[in-house]
Formats: structure tokens, sequence, C-alpha cells
């Protein structure tokens, strides 16, 4: 059996489920992590700027643009020159009152609502892969909205590797602690549904992977980086 053929028997996945506690205070611990609120996250959102940075390297002011998990608009900063920006995000609490809405020119809750007649040059994603359950139906889709001379660009944590697991024990999870009491890996093991290495498989398996680079913290070799990337074109 092919690598992707075992991992995509792990598909559709189902997320763990959060007690109460955990759910009453999640959207607004979401959106602070996702704006860098408090120290912890504001240490968590530098680090996280890398993957900003290197993603944005190739811009063309006649692209069209595809972003999944939009979240707060906040990789817009990063994008100076193109013809149309898109996104797929859907929780619309995230980017209601972000003054970068505007540049947006539409908002989608799922790719699957996406025209089979839409195409894009860039399709890119920051931090929202490892979220996706249904990740090989997404990556699939990816494929059909690009251009044929179109790239998909996607940077995520290092998610299964030891220094991403104890950068964010020894940052957000102990902000996360003082302010609620509660432990943190929970609402990771809620959110983060697949590895850097399963994403890896997927990606390979609709596109070939020209590109990947990993952060230069703490050394950018398995298990001592946080985050990488990805830069895919059609097979």
């Amino acid at each position: 059996m092919s690598e992707y053929n075992i991992v995509k028997k792990k598909f559709p996945k189902k997320k763990t489920k959060l007690a109460r506690k955990y759910l009453k205070i999640f959207n607004q611990v979401y959106k602070n992590n996702r704006d860098g609120k408090g120290l912890f996250n504001f240490l968590s959102k530098y680090l996280e700027s890398w993957a900003h940075r290197t993603l944005s390297y190739k811009q063309d002011k006649k692209d069209k643009i595809l972003e999944i998990g939009g979240g707060t608009l906040n990789h817009l900063k990063y994008e100076k020159f193109y013809k149309e920006y898109e996104v797929v995000e859907p929780f619309k609490a995230l980017y209601l009152n972000s003054k970068h809405k505007s540049k947006i020119k539409k908002f989608y809750t799922s790719i699957f609502k996406i025209k089979k007649i839409k195409k894009y040059d860039r399709i890119i994603s920051i931090f929202a892969f490892e979220h996706i359950t249904d990740l090989p139906k997404v990556v699939e889709k990816c494929k059909n909205l690009l251009n044929k001379k179109g790239i998909l660009q996607v940077a995520i944590p290092c998610e299964g590797e030891i220094a991403f697991k104890l950068g964010w024990q020894f940052t957000t999870a102990l902000g996360f602690k003082m302010k609620y009491g509660l432990d943190y890996s929970k609402i990771m093991e809620h959110e983060h549904v697949n590895t850097q290495e399963e994403i890896r498989v997927i990606l390979s398996n609709f596109f070939t992977i020209k590109k990947f680079t990993r952060s230069p913290f703490i050394l950018p070799i398995k298990n001592f980086s946080f985050y990488c990337f990805f830069e895919c074109e059609k097979k």
C-alpha cells in the first residue's frame, strides 16, 4: 500500500471533544492567539512571522490569490502586490473588525463553495492545514482551482516533532495556565488534527513539492524547528 493510501485511511478525521469549561472560553482564546494578545501569545506570533515572510517572497501585481484560513487577515500586511485577494475563513468573528477587510474581494466559509471555473495564481495558507479534518479533499480542490502554472504555498507548525511541542508548552500554554488554570494541551489535541508528516504526504500526492524549508529557530532540521514551508506546483 502506498504512503498516501495509508495516510488517506485516517480521513476524514474527528476532533476531540472539549469540556464545557474549555468551550466557554474557546472563541476568545482562539482570537487572542491569532491577534497575538498577551505576552506569551505575542512571543508566539513573533516566531510565527517567519512563515508570513517566507510565504510572501514571490509576489506579482497580476496575481489572483486565495488564502485558506485567513483568520484575522494578519497576512495581508506582507502581501504588497496582487490583483485580487480572496479568503476562505469559516470563523467570521476573527476578521469582522480587521482593518484589512476592505482589501478582500470575497470571503468564503468553505473552499467547496468556490465555483469550478474560478482560477487562482497563488493559493496560500498559514497555520491552517494542521486543523483541517478533510485535508485530502481540500488539497485536491486546491489543485483544481489553480492555474496551470499556479502554485500552492503552505506554512505549518512542525506538529509531531519535539521542538514545536516544547515551543507552545513554554509560551502559549504557560499563559493559558496562568490565566485560566487549565491545561492547554486539551486545546492543541482538539485543534491540531494533522501532523507535519501527514500534510507532506498529502501534498506530494497531488503536487510536486518544489521547495521545502524549515524555520531557523532552533535549528532548521527535523525535531529542531518550529515551523516549515512547502511550495508546490501541479504535476
